[in-house]
């Protein structure tokens, strides 16, 4: 199919785009607050590996006929309080994630292997369906984005003391290890909420792509959250829009986007600093 030559106007008189619209835009504030903190704690593994967890989530609850975003949440947060659980050694904290990672595609691959018919929902979950989002998968995506964004500006002080100066944090008193684990709960949520805008095999495109953009512009905490927010929802928001005129796949163009941003971010610090 060709270029459309109709109006962003005449894009936003459908129904399903609004929706796409919206959608991709909690998903996108979400994502793009809980990945600075991913980011600077330099846990951008574990958001990756959380992202193919939930697959197996997923791909379970389909089998078993439940809803795949049931499946898909319920895993990612249950495995991000796992994953939190080992502590803040990188070293052991990467082995643990990467042993928790293969189980979990293991339990994938054969729940694909019993769900034999499944191949479109599949191919939905590996690269997302953002216009596919209705209304009541909308609300539940705005609940979980309020619910991701409470939790985070609860912990938000002891997290930036905790990823900024982890042993004076300790000697402080502050529960390192609880609040470790309730961000990569949060996480969790967020990647879920990722899933279903960019699928679980580009999650990192929208959670991590925007704040290492926006920590190599600035390094201001509230300057560097709220850019990358902005430069998620403008991610998703363009990608949205140069799909629906070249009728090319949404996750191709906002990861387009995502590595053009990133990239040029880095460019401009390289040369600058």
């Amino acid at each position: 199919m060709g270029i459309r030559t109709i109006t962003t106007t005449r894009m936003l008189e459908y129904d399903f785009m609004r929706t796409a619209f919206m959608a991709s835009g909690i998903a996108a504030i979400l994502a793009g607050t809980v990945g600075f903190f991913l980011v600077l704690r330099g846990q951008t593994f574990a958001g990756h590996a959380l992202a193919h967890v939930g697959f197996t989530g997923a791909t379970g609850a389909v089998l078993f006929g439940l809803s795949p975003l049931a499946g898909l949440v319920g895993f990612t947060f249950v495995s991000g309080i796992g994953m939190g659980l080992f502590g803040e050694k990188l070293a052991e904290r990467d082995v643990a994630i990467g042993m928790m990672l293969s189980l979990a595609l293991g339990l994938g691959l054969l729940f694909l292997h019993f769900y034999t018919t499944g191949a479109t929902q599949a191919a939905a979950l590996l690269f997302g369906n953002v216009l596919g989002v209705d209304e009541s998968a909308l609300i539940t995506l705005g609940l979980m984005a309020l619910g991701g964004l409470v939790a985070l500006a609860i912990i938000v002080r002891p997290l930036i003391f905790a990823s900024l100066q982890s042993e004076l944090a300790e000697a402080r008193g502050v529960p390192i290890r609880f609040v470790s684990v309730a961000f990569l709960a949060i996480v969790g949520v967020a990647v879920a909420e990722c899933s279903q805008i960019v699928g679980v095999l580009l999650v990192f495109t929208l959670m991590v792509g925007p704040a290492a953009a926006a920590l190599n512009l600035t390094r201001r905490l509230p300057l560097g959250v709220a850019l990358s927010a902005a430069l998620a929802i403008a991610e998703a928001w363009g990608g949205l829009t140069l799909a629906f005129y070249t009728d090319w796949p949404t996750s191709f163009w906002i990861t387009a986007l995502s590595g053009m941003v990133f990239f040029g971010a880095a460019t401009v610090r390289r040369f600058a600093g």
